[in-house]
């Protein structure tokens, strides 16, 4: 007999594992994409709500935006770009009711 040629129960194992390893990941992928789109909806209210004091636009602009883009991007590495925050704010504004 083979090294990798199973026995029929073995084969049922590795099919009960697999299964098991297969809707982990499945159930790790919706949590992650669940806490992203949490988190970002709640960058999005801190923008807002901090920032802008709750109105649709800040006053000054879109620097707020640029500076907090620069220090997360210096903190965090790549994905928080101004466009990423000004998309994070929307995200926050229509759907936070």
């Amino acid at each position: 007999m083979d090294k990798m040629e199973l026995s029929k129960s073995d084969n049922q194992l590795f099919g009960k594992i697999a299964g098991l390893l297969n809707e982990a990941r499945k159930l790790i992928v919706k949590n992650v994409n669940q806490t992203i789109v949490f988190t970002y909806f709640e960058i999005g209210k801190l923008i807002v709500e901090e920032e802008q004091e709750g109105k649709e636009r800040a006053e000054y602009g879109k620097s707020v935006l640029k500076e907090l883009s620069q220090k997360l991007t210096d903190e965090f590495g790549k994905g928080y770009s101004v466009y990423n925050r000004e998309r994070m704010r929307k995200f926050y504004l229509v759907f936070r009711d």
